[in-house]
């Protein structure tokens, strides 16, 4: 039996997964991401100490597992996308990577969409605030010094693979979700950089390898930090919204892959590209087709949010009755309706998918209105988020899928898995696996060690769904009209928002 260890590092938790080659789960471990905030609109990592920090869950996951390191086939890392992680010319550390949440360049990223059609036949992409390319800028224009000394430019999970293998490689599927990559030669493009103002750092960029890549082996360095073996194979690894498509058995557009967690992430793989005016990303996914995207941070983050704000004397409540919160919510969901909440909550709370400046909102308020309704109203909010960028995604494609394949802190939920179903008036699938990036990461190695010929017949025997809600007709018959409502909404405020943001400066 083949036994794979995944480092899954995102932007809220770093993890570390061991699966089999039959995509069973064995052990897990975990620590929080260490987030460094300095300044309103910062995140950044300290990544001196990070191969440390992950030695330490890659021996608790393997204990948790009861396998030896010896007994590890082959290793790889999943990471989040976007952001920057940065080498000197000697290939050391000397500066915090930077999150994708960072929002330090969004003055930049505003200013370079307006060129947008310039490069988009290149890239294929929007330009964010978090992409490499345009925090580059910024820190040319801020912080040169540092922007000089920068030696090599990685994506997160290709950061980690050098700590590991000491091999300076980048990934394509996430240099290509990075605005880094032209997507029709699938190689770097210097009209790109000079496009964004850093000629530059075209010496900067180092080799393009696959997911499923060998890309290395675990150095006798990286092998007293964390415990494994030296020689032990490492392999490319992905972004890790191409790890969730793999996971949930998402490989052509017959199918959605949905993630509802701290983002609401909305993708499927197709040989088209999303055209400009469509608003949405491209990538290229592990199989070599194109990944199409409609993603905002308008998801599952806003209902905790909402709870704290809410429900904090409940929250204490249930803790010292030791049960969760969540249980009191299952109940309230199962025993109410599409009729239920009669006003709108918009999920703006971190950012939006209309207006740049739209926040989050509750319309319909009365004096009779419950803290019940107003949760309700919180989930029901976040599902429409997601059918709005469905409904885009569905404009590309021209047919529905047959079903959405759902991951994400959400699928706790099954109540609000069978919302989700009733909304988005589709069948929702849920999979074994509760450690997408994990398995996606084992799928990968799988595929290239061999042990499977190629990743549609690694997904094939690695993945498996349990479980599928229905739509309700009459709940879907309710929800379409509240959903036209919140789209009116949405539209008649959308000229609004601006002198709110005016007004708050």
């Amino acid at each position: 039996m083949n036994y794979f260890l995944t480092i899954d590092n995102g932007g809220t938790n770093t993890k570390v997964v061991i699966c089999n080659e039959l995509g069973q789960q064995l052990g897990l471990a975990s620590f929080p991401t260490k987030r460094i905030s300095s300044q309103p609109d910062f995140q950044e990592i300290k990544l001196s100490t990070l191969l440390v920090d992950i030695g330490r869950v890659i021996q608790e996951a393997l204990h948790n597992a009861h396998l030896k390191a010896t007994q590890i086939s082959a290793v790889t890392v999943v990471g989040h996308g976007k952001g920057l992680y940065a080498l000197d010319k000697e290939g050391k550390i000397f500066m915090n990577g930077i999150l994708s949440t960072d929002n330090r360049a969004k003055g930049i990223a505003t200013e370079l969409n307006q060129q947008l059609v310039k490069i988009y036949a290149l890239s294929h992409q929007q330009i964010m605030a978090s992409q490499a390319p345009v925090i580059l800028r910024w820190l040319k224009d801020n912080q040169p010094a540092k922007y000089n000394q920068i030696g090599y430019i990685l994506s997160n999970k290709d950061f980690i693979r050098y700590l590991l293998t000491g091999n300076i490689l980048q990934e394509l599927g996430d240099a290509s979700g990075n605005n880094l990559i032209n997507l029709t030669t699938k190689q770097y493009d210097t009209r790109l950089y000079d496009f964004f103002g850093i000629s530059e750092i075209s010496a900067k960029l180092p080799p393009l390898i696959n997911a499923t890549d060998l890309a290395g082996h675990i150095t006798s360095q990286a092998a007293k930090i964390t415990g494994l073996v030296s020689g032990t194979p490492v392999y490319g690894g992905m972004f890790d919204i191409d790890a969730c498509a793999l996971a949930t058995g998402v490989l052509d557009d017959s199918l959605f892959s949905m993630i509802a967690g701290t983002w609401n992430m909305n993708i499927f793989p197709s040989h088209q590209l999303a055209p400009l005016d469509s608003g949405l990303m491209n990538s290229i996914f592990p199989t070599g087709d194109n990944l199409i995207e409609a993603s905002s941070p308008t998801s599952a983050g806003n209902l905790d949010m909402m709870l704290k704000i809410l429900l904090a004397d409940e929250i204490q409540n249930a803790k010292q009755n030791h049960k969760s919160i969540y249980d009191y919510l299952e109940q309230m969901l199962d025993t109410t309706k599409a009729d239920y909440a009669q006003l709108f909550f918009f999920p703006f709370l971190y950012g939006s998918n209309v207006n740049p400046n739209a926040e989050g909102a509750f319309i319909g308020l009365q004096s009779s209105t419950t803290k019940t309704e107003m949760i309700r109203a919180v989930y029901e909010g976040i599902c429409f988020a997601h059918r709005y960028h469905l409904d885009q995604l569905l404009k590309i494609l021209g047919h529905n899928p047959t079903a959405i394949r759902m991951s994400g802190g959400a699928c706790n939920s099954k109540h609000w898995v069978q919302m989700f179903a009733d909304i988005l008036n589709l069948p929702v699938e849920i999979t074994a696996a509760t450690e997408l990036g994990g398995l996606g990461g084992a799928i990968t190695c799988a595929a290239g060690r061999g042990v499977y010929p190629d990743l549609p017949t690694a997904v094939g025997k690695m993945t498996q769904v349990t479980a599928q809600y229905q739509p309700c007709r009459e709940e879907t018959r309710i929800y379409n009209q509240k959903y036209q409502v919140y789209c009116s909404l949405l539209q008649a405020l959308d000229g609004v928002w601006n002198n709110l943001s005016k007004l708050k400066k």
